[in-house]
């Protein structure tokens, strides 16, 4: 029979590999890995054409399913240089993730790094062998059978709760595995990995079931791939603002008492004030009204939204008077009762409620990571009430703010369109209107998309926003939803031009998002050298002797009058050692004053890079300064004031 392969028809062998062979050069075919059927079915290379298939599409070791069955398939790589090793090891699961692979091992001595150069020296002699990745399927009965007598309890256990009359098995040498495939065709692919770290993990996890023992590794197509990707790494670890947090006193974590709240210290609150004052005015200047809600709202005002049946695992709750309340962690509730305290116009229309509201989530303690995932954090949260026609045109301008303040910190992003999940209330006309509306305002801003489906909000799809940092990492801050469900079951009208009662429509939106993970964002892209107007102290005057002191102290009051940040070292210490202190702390501008700078009645300028502007009076250096903090602004619809 006759298969298409990337356009070409090609006369089909029997296997997959001879279909793909014939229609692909040499070198593109020593790429592929595996190649999906036209029924959506991933296959091994090895494996039998399908009856019926008509098509089939070649999956490239660099592609994200290929990637994919590579970090897989060293696992079971892994897997078998632990075997050879360490023969009494107990294997039980090994899937691929995110950033990689893991596998747990059920051992008397749990691993250590220590454990790793002779691991990893075993996975590269497999590696090099280039091992074929072999599947049988057998009955179930014969296939526990098989790792009854190698000793593999688990992988007994396993089987026994599938629900299939067969499994299948994989082997690579003297390794075999339970396991759906499919795998790359030989562990020659697996020759760029490195093992990364280990971890203690309940079987299945249930702590009440043994302590395994994790390795996690990762794995990419080539050697150039995993070289950048743990150069990044450890970039990111240079560039961690928990470290950075704590060296520039900028927030701090106690856990025995706050477990994922943060502590904000003078000068990580300086940050904050000025990103949130900027914020504000931002929104004042953009029709929004600034509002707040209260903490605390009755459990059923929880109920009638839909929260507590579809949110309430990451609610807290507490009693007052015998009565359950549920704190808040949202706004969304809050602006709508703010909204429904008086009777609208369409000519008030639209309502716009900006709030930067504190929230709390139950996160469980695995999962908290400094700022970037905490417990307690302030959104900035708004919600635009609006007539039906009107909803296009609002999405435009969130789209527009979003553009805004990422041009302003110079971030490129990625956008998707997060359609309705599983759990979600409303009916299907309410979804495909928002949907749509979402899908026709993205297209209309010129932005290229995907469609993130099933990941929408419980009450309406989402526009989602990931900014990439300079070191190439994604992070979700923005977001869009569109609500037709909740206005009407908060009974949220407004009279129309024809004097009777209308449903509005609701956005959520949040631009920064949390406050908390878009500092901690900016402290890691900016490795802590914040900009300008953003840092919390834009120049410290240096004295070289007590002689300055006096000069130094007063052009210190000068320059806040001016409204520059601004401190004043006159410690009796070495001019290296101030100067050291202040690039250490990231401090933008460093003001030197000797003896020549007392005369001249200014300071000798030095950047935080190790540039020196030579002497500048005190005007010019509040007017260097305030370029540098406004120079930003220039790239976008915002403006920066001083006032």
């Amino acid at each position: 029979m006759e298969v298409r392969v990337e356009g070409q028809m090609v006369e089909a062998g029997d296997s997959v590999a001879s279909a793909l062979q014939k229609a692909l050069s040499g070198k593109k075919f020593k790429a592929v890995v595996a190649a999906r059927a036209d029924n959506g079915v991933l296959l091994d290379l090895s494996a039998c054409l399908p009856a019926g298939c008509t098509e089939l599409a070649p999956v490239y070791a660099d592609s994200p399913e290929g990637l994919q069955m590579i970090r897989h398939s060293t696992a079971h790589v892994m897997a078998a240089a632990v075997k050879r090793l360490f023969p009494t090891a107990k294997v039980t699961i090994g899937p691929s993730i995110d950033t990689g692979f893991y596998y747990d091992f059920d051992v008397e001595k749990p691993f250590s790094s220590e454990n790793f150069p002779s691991i990893e020296a075993e996975m590269q002699r497999i590696a090099d062998a280039r091992e074929p990745f072999t599947c049988k399927v057998l009955p179930k009965a014969e296939a526990v059978e098989v790792f009854r007598a190698m000793g593999e309890n688990y992988k007994v256990e396993l089987i026994e709760s599938i629900d299939a009359d067969t499994v299948s098995l994989y082997t690579c040498g003297d390794f075999t595995d339970l396991c759906r495939g499919p795998h790359v065709p030989h562990t020659g692919f697996a020759k760029a990995s490195k093992l990364m770290s280990v971890a203690g993990a309940y079987w299945r996890g249930d702590e009440k079931n043994r302590m395994l023992s994790r390795i996690y590794g990762t794995a990419f197509a080539d050697q150039k791939a995993l070289d950048a990707y743990l150069k990044q790494l450890e970039e990111a670890k240079r560039r961690d603002h928990r470290k950075l947090g704590r060296e520039l006193n900028l927030f701090t974590f106690k856990e025995d008492v706050a477990p994922g709240m943060v502590f904000w210290l003078p000068r990580g609150m300086m940050v904050r004030t000025i990103l949130e004052d900027f914020w504000r005015r931002e929104h004042l200047k953009r029709g929004y009204e600034i509002v707040q809600g209260p903490q605390l709202l009755r459990v059923e005002t929880w109920q009638k939204s839909g929260h507590y049946d579809h949110y309430r695992e990451n609610m807290y709750f507490t009693k007052i008077d015998e009565d359950t309340y549920g704190v808040k962690p949202m706004n969304c509730i809050s602006h709508m009762l703010i909204y429904g305290n008086e009777l609208h116009s369409y000519r008030d229309l639209p309502q716009r409620y900006f709030e930067l509201g504190v929230v709390h989530r139950h996160e469980k303690s695995g999962v908290l990571h400094g700022l970037l995932r905490v417990r307690q954090f302030t959104q900035d949260d708004a919600h635009i009430l609006c007539a039906p026609e009107q909803l296009e045109g609002e999405i435009l301008e969130v789209i527009h703010l979003i553009r805004d303040l990422m041009n302003l910190f110079g971030f490129q992003y990625k956008v998707a369109v997060s359609t309705r999940p599983e759990s979600s209330i409303g009916t299907d006309e309410a979804w495909e209107l928002a949907t749509n509306a979402l899908t026709q305002a993205v297209e209309k801003a010129g932005l290229p998309y995907e469609i993130n489906a099933g990941d929408g909000a419980f009450y309406g799809p989402k526009i989602d926003v990931r900014l990439l940092d300079c070191i190439g990492r994604e992070w979700q801050c923005s977001t869009i939803q569109v609500d037709f469900t909740l206005p009407e079951r908060f009974d949220l009208t407004y009279v129309g031009q024809d004097g009777e009662r209308h449903r509005p429509v609701m956005v959520h939106r949040a631009i920064m998002g949390s406050l908390e993970r878009f500092i901690g964002i900016l402290v890691e892209n900016f490795a802590g050298a914040l900009p300008t107007w953003l840092a919390p102290e834009q120049a410290r005057l240096l004295t070289v002797t007590e002689a300055g002191d006096e000069a130094a102290l007063k052009m210190c009051d000068e320059l806040k009058a001016l409204g520059i940040r601004v401190t004043a070292d006159t410690r009796n210490e070495k001019l290296g050692f101030k100067v050291r202190e202040a690039q250490l702390a990231k401090v933008p501008y460093i003001l030197v004053v000797g003896e020549k700078e007392v005369q001249a009645g200014g300071a000798n300028v030095r950047l935080r890079s190790g540039d020196n502007l030579g002497l500048k009076s005190v005007a010019e250096i509040a007017a260097l300064i305030r370029a540098d903090a406004e120079e930003p602004f220039k790239q976008g619809g915002m403006r920066y004031s001083f006032a």
